[in-house]
């Protein structure tokens, strides 16, 4: 996979109901219009729940697997409303999940000219055509063209980042997390994202960083705190680990996931009761059987050894 440097000018030159109940109308309307009234109103009302709009009937045809129908759909709707900027967009994601990527650059370049100069946005959405193409490397391009043409905006490298590292694509994912946490420090996201893809390339001071300015940014955000625990016993840190599980108990008590965090973290301590009740707590609240049959396991075999 290329490190999406290529200009993204070579890129573009190779480019992809159910009928609801009748509404009812609110009691404080009633007796205050006429019946016939009343009645046609409540009818008008129940037409416009049974009239879809143009993007969700093209959403429906696509997921019933009727993609070229629901593109001339969008294509007849955008003929007589060009700047239906969200029809145009899903348009471009079809396009790319039918392998029309000339058709999916074509409508990225119209849709770039209706939006404000050096928006992002068609570029993303273009990254998210050549995805459904599976075309990873010009779709890592589209975001990166995304993030370049708009140095102030998070959306391009933020996707480019979160999308690569789905892909297990961890060494082009960090240093594109890295600059959208440098464009937007308050989001959350990001920075799990990022204390993650550090955590699986061996950076665990990183990882550490990463997860601590995350949790700063939003001390609810407890996912850092997981984060935090799972390098502190990377690290051979439990003492540290079970800090942060206790501080997600605090805010989560049947939170199983840290009740076996903080049973491990203490058998690695040496406190083997301690440990034996946190497993029984998990237990009762129905944590993986597997999970503590191992540890429990573990405790019998420190037992045996005089620990």
């Amino acid at each position: 996979m290329s490190d999406g440097t290529e200009p993204m000018r070579l890129l573009v030159a190779r480019g992809r109901g159910q009928a609801k109940q009748l509404p009812t109308i609110s009691a404080s309307y009633r007796g205050t219009i006429p019946g016939a009234r009343r009645w046609l109103l409540a009818c008008l009302l129940w037409a416009c729940h049974l009239s879809p709009s143009p993007i969700q009937r093209a959403a429906l045809l696509a997921e019933r697997g009727r993609s070229v129908e629901a593109i001339r759909l969008l294509e007849d709707h955008l003929d007589a409303h060009p700047s239906a900027h969200q029809e145009r967009k899903l348009l471009i994601r079809l396009h790319g999940s039918t392998g029309h990527l000339r058709a999916a650059v074509d409508q990225t370049e119209r849709l770039a000219e209706l939006l404000p100069e050096n928006s992002p946005v068609p570029w993303v959405e273009l990254g998210h055509a050549y995805e459904l193409a599976h075309r990873y490397d010009e779709a890592l391009q589209a975001y990166d063209h995304a993030s370049s043409i708009a140095p102030n905006e998070v959306l391009g490298a933020k996707r480019g980042g979160l999308r690569a590292a789905r892909w297990g694509e961890l060494a082009l994912a960090e240093p594109r997390l890295a600059e959208a946490s440098r464009r937007a420090p308050s989001d959350v996201e990001v920075w799990h994202a990022l204390g993650l893809v550090r955590l699986g390339l061996g950076n665990f001071s990183g990882s550490r960083q990463a997860y601590t300015a995350g949790l700063a940014a939003n001390p609810q955000a407890l996912e850092n705190r997981l984060g935090l625990a799972t390098v502190a016993l990377r690290l051979g840190e439990p003492e540290a680990a079970l800090e942060q599980y206790e501080a997600l108990l605090a805010a989560r008590p049947a939170f199983t996931d840290a009740l076996l965090g903080k049973s491990w973290s203490l058998i690695l301590m040496g406190r083997l009761s301690s440990a034996e009740a946190a497993l029984h707590r998990a237990e009762t609240l129905g944590a993986a059987a597997a999970t503590i049959a191992r540890q429990r396991l573990e405790i019998e075999k420190r037992k045996r050894a005089g620990q």
